[in-house]
């Protein structure tokens, strides 16, 4: 159904090749003072993407190697001039010009993408299309080194971060291309003249589709009537408002850029919903006011889905009764009739109600490594928001920096580095325009961003005299005439007349406090998120019901009230379930846990480690020296650390586990004589630590964790979890009425109490009753 851009769900064979003379280019662009420094990225494995590089081969090495690699996407690189020009395929002083040589590069195995960084490249790719590969990209006319440094930094971006199709990569690389390079007249060399026709890259290839079969009909019913009856799926969505913050310099909001920053968010959410995956299901009322309009057999339904990144959406979807009770076609259907939308957002020409499209830039530490950025508003569908709001905190996805979005509602993108605010700056300021952020004042700032009023009165001093508080009001009073002097002849350059306000009050766009960074994954639940056309300060609100303890008769001490009020306020903190939304599944062969051995185990984890990039984590030795953690002069045990964890709900119950007491003494790491734990003070936090470090992201990656309930009020709700010494069963401790346990503290922290369940309880105290009889007889 689909070309995907890896040879499976999880990564992408790139192989490169170059021409050799990429590091004398490099050289001469960072040595130079006229102009901005341009870093070049490497060209490396990261995330989806595996990269195997050669540089300047002969053919029968090329053929050599691409059969014993097999990628799926072969990229060629044109000779780097000193001109700041590309120039043609030059291997070891033979020029690769004619279709013959590149096409003989191929046998019976084909790539699925190639693409040609080489000037006039339009016959060369289209007779590698005719040869029978499905997608060519290429470049019709001359181009400059660094335009094609950022668009092939874009589409690598899209390949790494997400399992896309070739067709969709290259339009969200391409409106990242539109957005900085041709906006900026930043697409030929300087020697060259201009060209007629559209610049940039091209792709040669069919636009991706979802085959979705008809539904079946049986021979006993009125073709005509049925088929016609059957409505198309539909989806209910609200559009919300949604404010980027973009890296670049202060700009008016042309066509230009509304169409590119649109075209590239399109292809992003494209490629989210065609990798996305239909978890659950259920029976959904209709909307209120359409719920009249609907014919017979159709029915409405709750769909839970997972995008190609990961992130949750919950869509009210209504169809036929056969399409909606079959997962596969259901699925299909959603696809189809999203991306299948051609405009799903819709960027404002307005940045604030009906103020002309101006936006200033607003530095911050935490946004685009506090680069220059500007502000655009855009309507978008809430499940399309909720997307993008997943996606921005997670520092292994790198489509919105190809974008040059550094701020989504508020919420920071995780993944901006310095180097990427370098490279998008470099476009801006090579039309000699110059960011003065202390050019603009206050007054346009968006409300969301101003800080409140200030509700302090200014008064006298009462020391001070008469004379002396005269002469500071005539001083004011000269300094806000010096001001307006200079604000006419500075402040109205852009036509714009700005309320002049002293100089006290002027705010300093540079020293406003910024917003935070958030560099963890925050996991969202399917439903109760609310979405508010205002910003919220990038903070995900989850409304999410927890039902109360079992009712019972108000009878008991003091104690008991109040370990209940306290057990119903700690629950209605608590917003994370027992077993908490999965990361995409790692998709290994990996046995069950129960039955898995240890070798086989530690196998898979160092995969999951290497391909969620935690490379840092695997010792130079492999499989013998991992982990190199050290615990009690023994290397961790993670085998049993894990086992022990997901048996007990998993990590994100908390301190309802007894790290030290239950999962410590299981582990290999543990001694007879327990001489060296003494030391130990804070082993359970030491556990917690390696625990989310090694194990965290594979545990939410896997389905390990065994879902409990409590035994006394049989719910999964979120609460205050205690977990029996004796029979392993779990509880809220809320839901315990019985006098003289304590607070949960008591047992939460690690060196705390053990508990005991009322039916354990009972059971020992016949046991010791037994044994005293026995003992008196």
């Amino acid at each position: 159904m689909l070309h995907a851009q890896g040879i499976s769900n999880h990564t992408c064979g790139l192989l490169a090749v170059t021409c050799g003379k990429i590091s004398e280019c490099k050289q001469e662009h960072g040595t130079s003072t006229d102009q901005p420094r341009y870093p070049f990225p490497d060209i490396v494995s990261s995330g989806r993407l595996e990269v195997q590089t050669l540089t300047s081969p002969s053919p029968d090495e090329f053929r050599r190697v691409f059969e014993s690699v097999q990628p799926n996407f072969v990229y060629f690189q044109g000779e780097q001039l000193q001109n700041d020009e590309v120039g043609s395929l030059v291997w070891g002083g033979v020029e690769m010009s004619s279709a013959e040589d590149i096409c003989g590069l191929f046998g019976a195995k084909l790539p699925t993408t190639v693409y040609l960084e080489i000037p006039n490249g339009d016959k060369l790719a289209e007779a590698l299309h005719s040869k029978g590969i499905p997608y060519v990209i290429y470049w019709k006319h001359a181009f400059s080194c660094h335009a094609a440094c950022h668009f092939r930094n874009a589409l690598f971006s899209v390949v790494q971060s997400s399992s896309a199709h070739a067709w969709d990569a290259f339009q969200l690389a391409h409106a990242s291309f539109r957005l900085y390079c041709v906006r900026n007249n930043h697409v030929l060399p300087a020697s060259t003249h201009k060209v007629s026709g559209k610049l940039g890259p091209r792709l040669l290839g069919d636009p991706a589709t979802i085959d979705v079969p008809p539904p079946e009909v049986d021979a006993g019913e009125d073709e005509e009537g049925s088929l016609g009856a059957l409505p198309a799926i539909k989806i209910y969505d609200d559009d919300v408002g949604i404010r980027f913050l973009v890296c670049g310099e202060p700009c008016a909001l042309d066509s230009c850029l509304l169409e590119s920053l649109e075209d590239g968010l399109n292809a992003l959410l494209s490629i989210e919903i065609r990798g996305s995956k239909l978890h659950n299901r259920v029976s959904a009322p209709p909307p209120p006011l359409q719920a009249g309009t609907f014919s017979r057999g159709v029915v409405t339904m709750r769909c839970d889905l997972s995008t190609c990144s990961s992130a949750h959406i919950s869509l009210l979807v209504s169809g036929s009764a056969q399409t909606c009770f079959d997962d596969q076609l259901l699925e299909n259907n959603i696809k189809k009739e999203v991306t299948e939308k051609n405009q799903l957002v819709h960027a404002l020409p307005y940045s604030e109600g009906n103020k002309p499209p101006l936006s200033e830039p607003r530095r911050s530490a935490s946004i685009a490594c506090g680069a220059a950025v500007f502000e655009v508003c855009a309507k978008v569908p809430a499940w399309a928001s909720q997307v993008l709001r997943q996606l921005a905190p997670d520092v292994s996805y790198r489509s919105l920096v190809a974008l040059g979005i550094a701020s989504i509602q508020g919420l920071a993108v995780a993944s901006f580095e310095k180097d990427d605010a370098d490279r998008l700056l470099f476009f801006c300021t090579r039309q000699g325009k110059i960011i003065h952020p202390n050019n603009f004042t206050s007054s346009t700032l968006p409300s969301w961003l101003k800080p409140p009023p200030s509700r302090k009165r200014v008064e006298p001093s009462q020391e001070t005299s008469p004379g002396h508080y005269n002469g500071l009001m005539l001083a004011n009073q000269a300094a806000s005439r010096r001001i307006d002097k200079e604000d006419k002849k500075t402040g109205l350059a852009n036509g714009l007349r700005m309320p002049l306000l002293p100089a006290r009050q002027r705010l300093k766009v540079a020293a406003m406090r910024p917003i935070p960074h958030i560099r963890h994954h925050k996991m969202l639940p399917f439903s109760g998120t609310s979405e508010a056309d205002g910003h919220d300060g990038g903070q995900v609100k989850a409304n999410l019901s927890v039902p109360p303890p079992t009712k019972h008769s108000i009878v008991g001490s003091t104690s008991a009230i109040h370990r209940k009020s306290f057990s119903s306020s700690y629950q209605a903190k608590q917003i994370i379930s027992l077993n908490p939304l999965p990361l995409k599944k790692h998709g290994c062969g990996r046995s069950p846990i129960r039955v898995c051995s240890e070798e086989e185990f530690l196998k898979d984890v160092m995969q999951f480690l290497i391909l969620r990039g935690h490379t840092r984590l695997i010792p130079q030795g492999g499989l013998a020296e991992f982990p190199d953690a050290i615990l009690n002069a023994k290397r961790l045990d993670l085998y049993n650390l894990y086992r022990e964890v997901v048996s007990r709900g998993g990590f994100h119950v908390g301190n309802g586990i007894n790290w030290k007491g239950q999962v410590f003494s299981k582990m290999r790491n543990h001694t007879v004589t327990n001489r060296m734990t003494g030391y130990f003070v804070g082993v359970g936090n030491t556990l917690k630590r390696h625990y989310e470090t090694y194990l965290l992201e594979y545990e939410l990656a896997h389905d390990d964790v065994d879902g409990e309930c409590c035994l006394l009020c049989h719910s999964s709700a979120a609460g205050d979890w205690v977990n029996c010494g004796i029979c392993g069963e779990w509880a809220h401790f809320g839901c315990d009425r019985r006098q003289g346990l304590g607070a949960f503290k008591d047992y939460a922290k690690t060196d705390g109490l053990e508990y005991i369940c009322p039916q354990c309880s009972v059971t020992n105290f016949k046991k010791k009753a037994n044994k005293a009889s026995n003992g008196f007889s």
